[in-house]
């Protein structure tokens, strides 16, 4: 089995700048989308400097000491989700003394979402509302769980899904790199078969259209036409924010 890997990003119809940042590795098995936040363009300053950091210590040697494994005896696949979670509190300390630095960035934060694709497995970490999908079979799955407010209040059972997507506060975030300090991220680990296809992308996307109509999409042209086409779709469904979208798919050689 071979990845083989699409992008695309677009600044939409309303902001001035584009503040998503993405990563695509194949060689490496690393794709990476980051949606940031903050005034005078800190968004883009905070989301291309978590892109950086988390790729620093992705591909790169880290002191296993630094990233707290001794918690526990891990095996590969704990340790490689333990060095997500330090990649990303790598990132947030980065985007914070950047903030101290430059008080015009104080404040800045982003999402992250991560796949690392490695002999056969997919590893997944994610922080914020960016989102990692898996189509399989002609079904679409949620990989990540939002971290907002609104998914806290669907998880108590106060608010159902449909209304969440037209509450005004939907966008408010319980964790964000940079913004919030230390993080949590989410992780999990799963193996990976040959015609799955990861979807990646910004809240661009999944603000406009919702998972049904994702689902739709994906099961239309091929997968070098599924970036370009799941972005148009956002935009004729009146995306106003910038959208960024990376696919992944598991080719069979």
């Amino acid at each position: 089995m071979r990845l083989e890997a699409h992008a695309r990003t677009d600044p939409g119809p309303v902001r001035e700048h584009n503040e998503d940042a993405f990563l695509v590795d194949v060689d490496a098995g690393l794709f990476i989308v980051a949606d940031g936040m903050g005034g005078h363009a800190s968004g883009e300053v905070a989301s291309a400097l978590a892109v950086e950091a988390v790729s620093d210590v992705l591909l790169g040697e880290i002191d296993p000491d630094e990233t707290r494994l001794d918690r526990a005896e891990p095996d590969g696949h704990d340790a490689i989700r333990e060095r997500l979670r330090y990649a990303m509190n790598q990132a947030s300390l980065r985007i914070r003394r950047a903030a101290m630095q430059n008080p015009e960035h104080t404040g800045m934060g982003t999402t992250v979402c991560v796949l690392l694709v490695e002999d056969g497995v997919a590893h997944l970490g994610h922080v914020g509302d960016s989102r990692i999908y898996l189509f399989r079979d002609g079904k679409l799955q949620r990989l990540t769980r939002d971290h907002t407010v609104v998914q806290q209040e669907i998880d108590a059972g106060r608010l159902t899904p449909k209304l969440a997507r037209i509450v005004p506060h939907k966008n408010i975030l319980t964790q964000s790199v940079g913004y919030h300090g230390p993080v949590e991220p989410d992780t999990s680990t799963r193996p990976v078969r040959a015609g799955d296809i990861f979807v990646m992308c910004s809240d661009g996307l999944t603000d406009p259209i919702d998972d049904d109509g994702l689902a739709v999409l994906l099961a239309q042209g091929s997968l070098d036409e599924l970036a370009e086409n799941l972005t148009q779709a956002a935009l004729d469904a009146g995306a106003d924010d910038n959208i960024t979208i990376v696919v992944v798919g598991v080719v069979d050689d």
